[in-house]
């Protein structure tokens, strides 16, 4: 794993040493191991490339980065893994490519020379790269099939910057800090902001799945990888369940096998849930000596405390067991580190353990396997059984909805801090986005300020009447010809997975060095679990249905049925004690007023609704002190 950067510049100037090495050296977390920088000037154009090295694979000299082929015409810096490289070394060695190193860095040079672009499509891994062609004057870029890592780039028609963090981009002077109000919006609705966009107005992500060409001054982004459409005869959809699991259970082990290759020590992420159980389950029946697992448990939060299922677990598949146990004290402290990291808002509060569990693992590894994706896939989430729900809701008639049912609900109080309150709060969300038309719905239960909020929230100078996001949403549920879980699931593989869970997952492991692997996001576990039906997902009322059934030997017998758990943060009890001086410095009126970009009233009437116990608008109340803290340290330069 490493950081990535670089320029091209086209108004005839080489580019700045100096501007591309403090390009490189802010980077220096996702690479302290080894830094380096290519500078070139030809014919008018100025190039650089820049490289963080993680060593991970070849920890010798031969792996430095930015990297070239034998003559010398095509560079490139890297960031992530191939795992396929060594069936395509050989491959390419059969056809007359020599190599200096033991790399899948290099097997990407010698590919492209064979293919070009369209080699990409050949890679399995994660990866977010850029390759510079001093013969045709050409900078691509490229992201990874479901953007597990990042990239970030600036166009202005004459300077084209890219890096993996944006914070990379600002050691230019020509880069400007203006905040993008369809990006604003977005992320008020999400609670992330999704690719393309970035808070700021000339910064763009590369979506998942693409390749950008920078040539002569003309970008050409390209789609190099997507969810087939149709299911074709002789795939799992349409064979037995059987052969679906026999299936299912060889592709995950195949994926798993070849993402712990590694010189160096590797370790898995259990939270005692589903995914990373599988994932550690699969991990000892192709490791030679136990594995090394690693947990978080909380002292004293109870509700959030699954230490006991990740200890079953780990003492099922006889692992080596680190459990990291914390007080709500502790991961109180590790808040403003969290905030201080993001380039941009993001209003996850998950983050928060995710940064803690990282930071403990790194300690020991450098590498750890993750279960993430595996809900995206399979249907873990309640929003999935919500559409299942919604059919047999709309069986009691209208009138008993809208005249008795729905106003007592939403009369009584809610709270996340006890089980009553927070099934209350649950009802609330199912019952706002029971409506009519598919895509409304499925958007307003991923929403958190709706529209007439919004209004009510940004000042005229930041607001905007253009729906982003539910058109977003519209898109990509109207993708795929297919059934309603697996649209619903198309949708969160391109918009919710790269920009919150990926997002949160890379940045938060890069704090502390740390490679995180995803093997259920292996591209064609991917593609198998779109050709399986969403019956086959959902079924009997239960999530994740056909996952659990193919690796159930492989699990505790006690998590074969045990429902989903976040992976959350008391946010709601801590911002009325300990985390109330946030609100006091983030939304206060002198602040709001001060800046211009929300009205205080509405913002005052989220906190008194809060500390009033009548909702639990804890979420809405974060979102907004994780963009005021962002907003400090990029837009007025105070440190946090």
């Amino acid at each position: 794993m490493c950081g990535i950067c670089g320029k091209l510049d086209c108004t005839g100037l080489p580019v700045d040493e100096n501007i591309l090495r403090r390009m490189t050296d802010i980077l220096s977390h996702r690479g302290p191991d080894d830094s380096g920088v290519y500078l070139r000037h030809k014919e008018n154009v100025g190039c650089g490339l820049g490289h963080r090295r993680l060593s991970i694979i070849d920890l010798t000299e031969a792996g430095r980065q930015p990297m070239s082929n034998e003559d010398k015409t095509v560079w490139m810096v890297f960031n992530g893994e191939i795992y396929n490289f060594a069936v395509l070394r050989e491959e390419l060695e059969r056809k007359g490519h020599r190599f200096t190193s033991r790399t899948d860095s290099e097997v990407i040079l010698h590919l492209f020379e064979e293919e070009g672009s369209s080699g990409v499509s050949r890679l399995v891994g994660m990866f977010a790269m850029a390759l510079w062609s001093e013969k045709s004057r050409t900078l691509l870029l490229a992201r990874d099939h479901v953007g597990i890592k990042p990239l970030v780039y600036y166009w202005d028609g004459k300077i084209f910057l890219f890096a993996s963090e944006i914070k990379s981009l600002f050691s230019d002077p020509a880069v400007r800090k203006e905040i993008d109000p369809e990006a604003l919006d977005l992320y008020l609705s999400l609670n992330y902001i999704p690719a393309p966009h970035t808070i700021f107005r000339n910064i763009r992500k590369l979506s998942p799945g693409h390749i950008l060409t920078v040539c002569d001054g003309v970008l050409k982004n390209e789609r190099f990888w997507d969810i087939p459409q149709g299911m074709p005869a002789g795939t799992p959809e349409s064979s037995n369940f059987e052969e679906t699991k026999a299936t299912l259970f060889r592709t995950v082990e195949d994926a798993v096998r070849s993402q712990m290759v590694a010189d160096v020590p590797i370790g898995a992420f259990l939270s005692g849930g589903i995914d990373s159980s599988v994932i550690v389950g699969m991990m000892s029946r192709n490791a030679s000596r136990p594995v090394k697992s690693y947990a978080i448990g909380f002292k004293d939060m109870p509700m959030y405390d699954e230490s006991a299922y990740a200890r079953e677990v780990a003492a099922f598949h006889k692992t080596e067991h680190n459990e990291i146990m914390l007080s709500s004290r502790e991961i109180i402290d590790t808040i403003p580190s969290v905030l201080a990291s993001l380039d941009e808002p993001f209003g996850d509060s998950s983050a928060v353990p995710t940064y803690v569990v990282a930071r403990e693992t790194a300690r020991d590894v450098a590498v750890a396997l993750s279960g993430d994706g595996g809900d995206e896939l399979f249907a873990g989430y309640r929003i999935y059984r919500g559409e299942t729900w919604h059919r047999r809701y709309r069986l009691i008639p209208r009138f008993i909805r809208a005249g008795f049912l729905e106003p007592v609900i939403r009369s009584l109080p809610d709270s996340r801090d006890n089980k009553h309150g927070e099934n209350i709060r649950r009802i609330k969300k199912f019952l706002r986005g029971a409506k009519d038309n598919f895509a409304e719905r499925v958007f307003s239960w991923n929403e958190l300020f709706n529209s007439e909020s919004k209004k009510a929230l940004l000042t005229s100078i930041y607001g905007t009447d253009h729906p982003q996001a539910e058109e977003l949403f519209a898109v990509a549920l109207n993708r795929l010809r297919t059934d309603p879980i697996n649209r619903m699931l198309y949708a969160d593989l391109k918009i919710s997975l790269p920009a919150d869970m990926l997002f949160k997952v890379d940045t938060m492991s890069m704090c502390h060095s740390l490679e995180v692997r995803v093997p259920l996001l292996d591209h064609r576990v991917c593609e198998l679990a779109f050709k399986i039906g969403g019956e086959w997902k959902i079924r009997h009322g239960r999530s994740k249905y056909v996952f659990i059934e193919t690796f159930k030997e492989i699990l505790p017998q006690s998590l074969h049925n045990r429902p989903k758990r976040g992976f959350e943060m008391p946010i709601s009890s801590w911002l009325k004690s300990d985390l109330r001086y946030l609100i006091e410095e983030n939304l206060s009126q002198a602040r709001i007023v001060r800046e211009g970009i929300f009205h205080y009233p509405t913002v005052k009437k989220l906190i008194d609704t809060l500390m009033s116990n009548r909702s639990d608008t804890s979420w809405q109340i974060w979102n907004l002190i994780v963009f005021q803290v962002w907003f400090s340290r990029y837009m007025e330069g105070r440190p946090y």
